[in-house]
């Protein structure tokens, strides 16, 4: 059984920065989700623990960076540019499937998950 924690969510103003830390084994995908009140989960961003491929939906790219420290076993998400509908709930989660550039989005394919951290962006 794989345990989730992520870190690092919290209040800024539009344009800000956050990091978010995902406590994760190295084993697994690792993927970023995000929630917000009456909306539907969707992808943020994804890396492979074979090559390091990742993998972002269009909304973030640019602004969005995802990182792994293996020594660590934690993946990071580098948030920049920060805008108010990035505000949501951001899940981790991990796959044990193959996740190609074609699946990695789908919430369904992913075996555990984290309990979530908050991030708000308002001014």
């Amino acid at each position: 059984q794989v345990q989730l924690v992520e870190s690092g969510g919290g209040l800024v103003q539009p344009g800000g920065s956050l990091r978010l830390s995902c406590a994760a084994s190295g084993r697994y995908t690792i993927g970023w989700f995000r929630q917000a009140p009456g909306k539907e989960r969707e992808g943020v961003s994804c890396i492979r623990p074979t090559d390091g491929s990742t993998y972002y939906t269009d909304s973030v790219k640019g602004r969005f960076t995802i990182s792994r420290d293996s020594a660590k076993n934690t993946v990071y998400l580098q948030m920049n540019s920060l805008k108010p509908e990035d505000t949501a709930v951001y899940y981790c989660a991990a796959s044990s499937a193959l996740v190609l550039s074609t699946t990695w989005y789908l919430s369904w394919r992913y075996d555990y998950w984290g309990q979530g951290t908050q991030v708000t962006v308002s001014s």
